[in-house]
């Protein structure tokens, strides 16, 4: 039923792409990610609340189509449903079904229940197309109440420091989820990028804790001792150090190695993501009682090699898809 292609992941009967990185003539699009959704497509078919998240990335004029979880659509024979990936706010699994046959694409997924996402939905198929990103035993991520108390508690001893608390997450999905944990802590001041994509998930009716966009080309004294979210694309940057007492996190699975924090030497990491750790993936490649399974990137050598060696039959696929976490990768 598909066949990765080097335009993306082709369904054959249907005549379509799931998060293709070439231009195609209709693109399935599992979340709003810029490694996973590209410019060029001449249709685009998402869940309902990532149509603003790809009109405010990719293009206003876009050709987009919404669809609510659990609602199918028939494309050429081929029944076509979006399923919670708990990744991000509207991030899907898409599941394919011709003829009988079952074929998941998970898209980016985690298992873990953010308080913003859609949780997770495990669902039963033929073959499973997986990420692993942290597919290695090391990433075991500690409860959302746990992080969400770490981070809360780093913003107690900064304000007792009178320190400025700068969380750098990507702009869309950590941000949120930052925002999220630290609002009752004090005012959040947010970079425009964020804004920009919380204003997109505001128009589909998605309730976010206040916050206040910041003008780093303004003076930034209103900064001092409150809560700054800024994207990775500003690690390098000059205003990040202008920031009056600040004190700066990375907000990263990554951060799970000890000595992660030497990438930027901030002055905390929290191993906070928006994908499954080890344990997680294992999880929900059982759940999907596969018969086989396509890796496609991240740690895809381990991760096939392991599930072959449990009696899951496992292939590594070659893909353009990135890893959003990594404050090195990051551009935008």
């Amino acid at each position: 039923m598909i066949r990765f292609t080097s335009k993306g992941i082709y369904c054959i009967p249907g005549k379509f792409y799931l998060d293709p990185w070439k231009p195609v003539d209709l693109a399935v699009i599992s979340h709003g990610h810029a490694d996973h959704a590209h410019w060029g497509m001449k249709k685009y078919l998402c869940h309902h609340f990532t149509v603003n998240i790809l009109r405010s990335r990719i293009g206003p004029d876009i050709q987009v189509q919404g669809l609510a979880y659990n609602e199918p659509i028939h494309i050429n024979g081929v029944r076509v449903s979006l399923h919670p990936a708990g990744h991000i706010i509207g991030s899907a699994q898409i599941r394919l079904e011709y003829k009988g046959k079952v074929v998941v694409f998970t898209g980016d997924y985690k298992l873990q229940d953010d308080g913003l996402s859609t949780p997770f939905e495990p669902i039963k198929c033929h073959e499973l197309i997986t990420e692993s990103t942290f597919g290695l035993p090391i990433y075991r991520w500690e409860p959302v109440a746990t992080q969400n108390e770490r981070l809360q508690s780093w913003i107690k001893n900064n304000q007792s420091n009178k320190k400025t608390s700068v969380f750098i997450g990507y702009s869309l999905g950590k941000s949120q989820r930052i925002l999220n944990a630290v609002h009752e802590m004090g005012p959040v001041f947010v970079h425009y990028s964020i804004a920009k994509l919380n204003e997109a998930y505001l128009k589909e009716g998605i309730k976010l804790p206040p916050y206040q966009i910041v003008d780093l080309k303004e003076g930034l004294k209103v900064l001092d001792n409150q809560i700054v979210l800024l994207p990775p694309a500003l690690l390098d940057s000059h205003t990040l150090h202008k920031i009056p007492n600040m004190a700066y996190a990375i907000c990263s699975g990554w951060m799970q190695i000890r000595g992660a924090r030497r990438w930027r030497s901030a002055d905390a990491g929290f191993a906070i993501s928006d994908h499954a750790d080890w344990s997680g993936l294992l999880q929900a490649v059982r759940g999907s009682a596969a018969e086989k399974v396509y890796v496609t990137h991240g740690q895809t050598a381990t991760f096939a090699k392991y599930l072959n060696e449990i009696g899951i039959e496992a292939e590594e696929v070659t893909t353009q898809y990135g890893d959003e976490e990594d404050p090195q990768a990051q551009t935008t």
